[in-house]
């Protein structure tokens, strides 16, 4: 089979498309043939050995893609030969093949298109726990989400307005506004960190309920200043680059909450409830309330052009291999 492999810690520009035997599921495994891959920030992050997680090389990455189950380990359940399933594996989907865990596997309804199924998971799995599990939104608050073009921030603006929210989509440009607009956003903010705060609490009439923070940096502080009483600030990422330093003073005056959102150790700690918030988002989609927006689909042969959207930041949607 075909593979996109990382064999050094030098970033995507290095990987390599190699030809590799098939994996053999073992125990409790499926075998899938993928048919897309969906990169994510993070993949950025781990083919530089700069992520939390560090697979030893070599190693492909895609940590989430759909295709069809080909083969069951012994005790594998839960799925079947034939099914479609989207797939969270954490990396390895940039591959012909997989061998993944069976329980990392939801069988897709025929109403959701590969296109949308494939970066499902992660995205608006990461979204949907830290607006529905963590910040606990509530119908009419006021939802500021930073980094509302990319992949997890375009996730949040859809999930926040299907939740009730008022979202405030605040991007780096007004083309990326658009997107983020025709999803839902209610207010939209061209953001800069020495206006940031006081241009939130402008729209939000004094101060927002929640910020979604996938960007840090610069951006991090201002908007914490944003929140109103008793507001949650989401610790979804660090786009941006450094990892900022709050002020704990900021957070005992107004009774703030820093919540951080960890999705894969949420996912592997409570599967139950992942598989549950996985059926909802298939569920959304199959009734056309969630569109799953993609950026474009990309042969495996212009995996540089795909993984430079993401280094760029320029990604407005999911960035789809095809293996």
């Amino acid at each position: 089979m075909r593979a996109l492999l990382c064999t050094r810690l030098d970033g995507p520009e290095h990987l390599e498309i190699v030809e590799r035997p098939d994996p053999v599921p073992g125990p409790g495994q499926a075998l899938v043939r993928i048919r897309l891959a969906a990169l994510n920030f993070f993949d950025t992050l781990i083919t530089a050995g700069r992520y939390q997680v560090k697979p030893p090389l070599p190693f492909s990455p895609g940590g989430e893609g759909i295709g069809v189950v080909e083969a069951l380990g012994a005790g594998a359940s839960g799925v079947a030969v034939g099914d479609r399933v989207i797939v969270h594996a954490g990396h390895g989907c940039c591959a012909e093949r997989i061998a993944v865990d069976a329980a990392r596997l939801t069988p897709v309804p025929d109403a959701v298109p590969d296109e949308q199924a494939a970066g499902l998971t992660i995205t608006y799995g990461t979204s949907l726990h830290a607006l529905a599990n963590r910040a606990r939104l509530q119908p009419g608050e006021w939802l500021a989400v930073l980094g509302a073009s990319g992949g997890v921030g375009l996730a949040a603006v859809e999930l926040g307005r299907l939740m009730g929210a008022r979202v405030i989509a605040c991007a780096s440009s007004e083309e990326k506004l658009a997107v983020a607009r025709s999803h839902g956003a209610e207010a939209m903010l061209v953001y800069d960190p020495a206006t940031l705060k006081d241009e939130l609490r402008r729209i939000s009439g004094g101060g927002v309920d929640v910020i979604y923070d996938a960007v840090g940096d610069a951006y991090a502080e201002p908007a914490l200043r944003a929140l109103g009483w008793r507001g949650r600030y989401l610790v979804i990422g660090f786009a941006a680059g450094a990892i900022p330093r709050l002020p704990l003073n900021l957070m005992l005056l107004k009774e703030l909450d820093v919540q951080g959102v960890h999705w894969g150790a949420f996912l592997d700690r409570e599967p139950e409830a992942h598989r549950a918030d996985q059926r909802r988002l298939l569920g959304w989609v199959a009734e056309g309330k969630l569109t799953a927006q993609v950026h474009g689909v990309y042969p495996l042969t212009e995996f540089p052009e795909a993984f430079g959207l993401l280094t760029r930041r320029a990604a407005m949607g999911k960035v789809l291999l095809r293996p």
